[in-house]
């Protein structure tokens, strides 16, 4: 019987005709989703396999990609995590040898779209557009709007999905991260740094939702993850250490939109800081301090700041030495010939800020590797 399934799905996959052909795709689901069903999942996996290659040698991409992401979200269903990760790695695979543009398939045009959505339906209220077709605007861009955003969303949910202690989780998130930095990124696109970031959120994995949050642009989202990350494991006496930390490592990453949104939205949510500015905390004060600093552009203000500020600063040793990439970036402060850090925590700062950065290009992902956040 598997044999013939497998005949089946292999003279399913050498048919012509594109989209004409989605009828025999169905059918060809429908026989491995029963097969599945039935607790054939080595035969199922092996017809899975065999119909990704056949695609792609005839250049079906998008079948391909489609075809392996049902098939990765039944096996799951049915607790098969290990071919259900090999059929994920396909969808990347197919992704990596197609010719879609990054930027297209992961947000594309959503932000033109989502406006012709909202002019149309101002037109339709205002009178100068009929309901009917204010109506096919809207759903025509509906559509659109789902397709461009379900590439990045799929992968995040196989993601999601994945045992979180399989290095199958860990291949899966590099290489997805690698194919999405062909678009806006160098470690990969926003958009899916900020999905990844809300499913370790959910999973209380604090440290890597937060390196995920910071190479994404919602600082909202990082703020409230920060909130209940220092609520629920920090010490009370170091809840302005944890959003001071995260507003440095914005700054170094040129991402002053979202340095004052973290900082904004976790000053006014946790409950443990009072109503401020000025703030109980000095620390929360140098921050504060120094985004409006960051905004006017003046050397002396950012100098006089960082001597004021000295013993709250000494708190962590590494909060001088974003400052100092801060000073560079922001005040034109020329940059150190020595680091006053060597060896791990130099790397480490290295690794956040990365090596040959292009420093015209503000709100930016300038990061070339993972942050190493304590």
């Amino acid at each position: 019987m598997a044999a013939a399934m497998m005949a089946a799905a292999d003279q399913e996959a050498s048919k012509g005709g594109g989209g004409r052909n989605r009828g025999g795709v169905q059918r060809v689901e429908g026989k491995l989703r029963a097969s599945v069903e039935k607790g054939e999942y080595y035969e199922a996996h092996q017809m899975y396999r065999t119909l990704f290659f056949r695609y792609m040698s005839q250049g079906k991409h998008v079948e391909a990609r489609e075809l392996m992401y049902s098939g990765a979200l039944l096996f799951f269903s049915h607790n098969q995590q290990n071919s259900a990760a090999d059929l994920s790695m396909l969808v990347l695979e197919s992704l990596e040898k197609s010719d879609a543009k990054v930027t297209d398939e992961l947000l594309g045009a959503t932000s033109i779209v989502c406006t012709v959505i909202d002019l149309s339906a101002a037109l339709m209220d205002s009178g100068f557009l009929s309901s009917q077709c204010g109506d096919v605007c809207i759903a025509r861009g509906s559509a659109i709007l789902s397709k461009k955003l379900c590439l990045s969303e799929n992968l995040a949910k196989v993601f999601s999905l994945m045992d979180p202690n399989s290095p199958e989780r860990v291949a899966f998130v590099s290489r997805a991260l690698k194919w999405s930095s062909g678009g806006s990124g160098k470690l990969g696109h926003p958009k899916l740094h900020q999905l990844l970031a809300i499913t370790l959120w959910k999973e209380q994995n604090y440290c890597e939702s937060r390196y995920h949050f910071l190479h994404s642009t919602d600082g909202e989202g990082c703020a409230n993850m920060l909130v209940e990350y220092s609520s629920s494991r920090g010490y009370r006496s170091e809840v302005d250490m944890f959003v001071a930390q995260a507003v440095l490592q914005f700054l170094c990453l040129k991402n002053k939109t979202s340095a004052s949104v973290v900082f904004t939205t976790y000053t006014q949510k946790h409950p443990s800081i009072e109503k401020g500015p000025p703030f109980v905390q000095p620390l929360l004060n140098f921050i504060w301090f120094l985004l409006l600093a960051v905004d006017g552009g003046k050397l002396t203000v950012f100098t006089v700041l960082c001597e004021q500020y000295q013993p709250s600063l000494k708190r962590d040793p590494m909060y001088n030495e974003y400052l100092d990439r801060i000073g560079q970036l922001f005040f034109g402060v020329p940059p150190k010939q020595t680091s006053s850090y060597g060896g791990l925590l130099g790397n480490l700062l290295n690794s956040l800020m990365g090596a040959g950065e292009d420093d015209d290009a503000e709100d930016g992902q300038e990061d070339s590797s993972p942050i190493e956040l304590d």
